[in-house]
């Protein structure tokens, strides 16, 4: 597991004095107490007093409590990056203060174009000199609790959401809700450090601070539990529902105390017949085949970008240049789409506006993330999903004059099945559509097409957009299920390194006498060179009649090996492929040099007893 800043400590003495100390171990804690003064205030980690670490450790009533604390600060930064963003819109743009960027019929040509190409060059500038200052890679909510326990830098997520909200404020064609999500999980995180949490209680944090910080930003705070436990914490329990469900109520209760939420959907809902159902799960299907399309999208846009030789630091400004062009035509494809979902769900519209919205904000989305902006596609994927499906409603009715489904449920039903498709979660889109509408009717045609889009999505492409980027990045991540134990258990630290060997050219007869049977299952055999040659079993020796051969002639396993670094879960595989019930461990491929033994049982073993272990965790035993 990767290590992060803030997890050491200075033990030196208070006043700074080296007394008692040697020379060099002076230096050591000169350049320790250097290294802490010049580390980033984000990650230093001050603990909590040690009797408030004890009753949130021993009784889950406290750490409910703590949960309630991360998800009102998960509140205010929602509140504060929703407030930010519409300042900079309104200082940049020109517009009212009351009115969202993308619900602007028109905007002034100069500032459609110069604002988001200007922007774009300042971000790209900017964001080159933090990865030149900052060159770690930040981990996000999913991969942390999938492979760190829940360890995140806060540092990361504060930069995250300032990079957000330039992104979005200069126009670029993402939503906020990726740095909503980072920054509340950032905070869990560092509560969860703070009162040296166990794994499974960091893990729990990091989902209340999701949690909070989508159920605040949509005005929901059920879809913010279970865009939780579906998607950042993997798994629902009832020992984990109370810290979720509290933190996500709190948020929600700061974001309403402080203003207007940032997402809120008016319609009446018109009544829905059995028989609508059967358009609605074509469209769901619809939905999941754009949702690919854009995924596609972003990563062609970003393979472009890297061919194309064009500098990074200069991408933002060229995707800003088409941004602003497209934004000519309709500034519905600037930022999130906050203000335009809501003026368009139950407005009229040419079917042919409708379709170039659709082309021109996935168009947008893809360019903006592929050039190196910084944001999510929750929200533009609940934009292009009402789009879609207010042109499927249309195109419904013009061949469907007997009976059409009412445009306003083919809006909530495509806004719910593309963001499924998108970025997962059928039951989030489920609670969005009964929170945001309070029509059971329609959330259960929701959930329908959720399934189809779902599924549609497993089968043809098998990843959301998250999971897909971890994917091109080489990591197996399927959702934010806890596996980082798995790279723990590694063959170096399963392994018995008392192995017994013998050189590869001794005489079988020496063998023999030496190794009789029953005295050991198998024996490691060595080269000249002390180089691993293979294994021998002893009961393959002894049935070998011809003394003239040497113990070379019957070793097995010579080209397969284990090295150290490996998981549990290639060993297993190894184990599989050689068909062998133990292999050795070497020091490396070129060197060959033995450093110890494991066996296919021991670690099945340790691999079962870990799996045991997580269920334990999980169900709160």
């Amino acid at each position: 597991m990767s290590s992060f800043p803030g997890d050491s400590t200075f033990a030196g003495a208070p006043d700074g004095s080296h007394s008692g100390k040697s020379a060099s171990e002076a230096q050591v804690s000169e350049r320790t107490a250097t290294q802490r003064h010049r580390r980033p205030l984000g990650n230093m980690v001050m603990h909590a007093p040690q009797i408030l670490r004890a009753l949130v450790r021993a009784d889950e009533v406290w750490l409910v409590a703590l949960s309630a604390v991360v998800g009102a600060f998960a509140g205010l930064m929602v509140s504060f990056m929703t407030e930010f963003t519409q300042l900079i819109h309104v200082v940049l743009f020109a517009i009212p203060a009351s009115t969202k960027l993308s619900a602007m019929p028109s905007l002034m040509t100069w500032r459609a174009l110069l604002v988001p190409s200007v922007g774009g060059l300042a971000f790209g500038v900017g964001s080159y000199w933090v990865s030149k200052q900052f060159p770690r890679r930040s981990v996000d909510a999913i991969e942390a609790n999938a492979l760190y326990g829940g360890r995140m830098s806060l540092n990361d997520g504060i930069t995250v959401m300032l990079q957000t909200i330039a992104s979005s404020g200069v126009g670029a064609s993402v939503g906020l809700e990726g740095g909503y999500t980072q920054i509340g999980a950032a905070i869990g995180s560092r509560f969860g450090r703070s009162f040296r949490l166990r794994r499974n209680d960091m893990r729990l944090l990091v989902g209340c601070g999701a949690a909070g910080a989508i159920g605040s930003a949509f005005h929901a705070p059920l879809t913010g539990a279970f865009y939780a436990f579906e998607l950042i914490i993997g798994t629902y329990t009832l020992a984990t529902f109370a810290p979720v469900a509290v933190a996500s109520i709190v948020a929600y209760s700061v974001v309403n105390a402080l203003g207007d939420p940032p997402f809120e959907i008016r319609v009446d809902v018109p009544p829905i017949d059995g028989v609508d159902f059967i358009p609605l799960l074509a469209l769901g299907m619809v939905c999941a085949l754009v949702g690919i399309a854009i995924m596609r999208g972003v990563t062609l846009t970003e393979a472009l970008f890297r061919s194309s030789g064009v500098p990074v630091w200069l991408r933002p400004a060229c995707a800003g240049v088409l941004l602003g062009a497209m934004a000519l035509a309709s500034p519905a494809v600037l930022s999130s789409g906050h203000g335009a979902l809501g003026a368009m769900i139950t407005a009229p519209l040419p079917l042919a506006t409708i379709a170039m919205i659709v082309v021109f904000k996935a168009f947008g989305s893809a360019i903006s993330l592929g050039s190196g902006f910084r944001g999510g596609l929750f929200f533009c994927s609940l934009f292009l999903g009402m789009l879609t499906g207010k042109l499927f409603g249309g195109l419904l009715a013009l061949v469907t004059a007997a009976h059409a489904v009412p445009s306003v449920v083919c809006s909530l039903v495509g806004m719910s099945a593309m963001a499924v498709a998108i970025i997962g979660g059928p039951l989030t889109m489920g609670f969005l559509a009964l929170e945001t509408t309070g029509s059971l009717p329609l959330t259960t045609a929701v959930l329908a097409a959720c399934v189809i889009s779902a599924l549609t999505v497993r089968r043809t492409f098998g990843y959301s957009f998250a999971t897909w980027r971890f994917h091109l990045r080489g990591e197996a991540i399927r959702s934010a299920v806890d596996i980082g134990w798995m790279r723990n258990l590694t063959v170096g630290r399963m392994m018995r390194r008392e192995v017994r060997t013998v050189r590869a050219d001794t005489p079988l007869s020496a063998f023999k006498r030496d190794f009789p049977l029953g005295a050991t299952q198998r024996v490691v055999v060595l080269d000249a060179d002390d180089r691993y040659a293979g294994i021998v079993l002893p009961p393959d020796a002894h049935a070998d009649e011809d003394e003239g051969h040497d113990v070379g002639d019957v070793v097995h396993y010579a080209d397969t090996v284990l090295l150290p670094q490996m998981t549990i879960k290639e060993a297993v595989a190894m184990f599989e492929n050689a068909e062998s019930d133990a292999l050795a461990v070497v020091d490396g491929p070129e060197t060959r040099h033995v450093i110890g033994l494991l066996t296919e049982q021991y670690a099945l073993r340790r691999y079962s007893e870990e799996l045991d272990r997580r269920r334990r965790e999980l169900s709160g035993e």
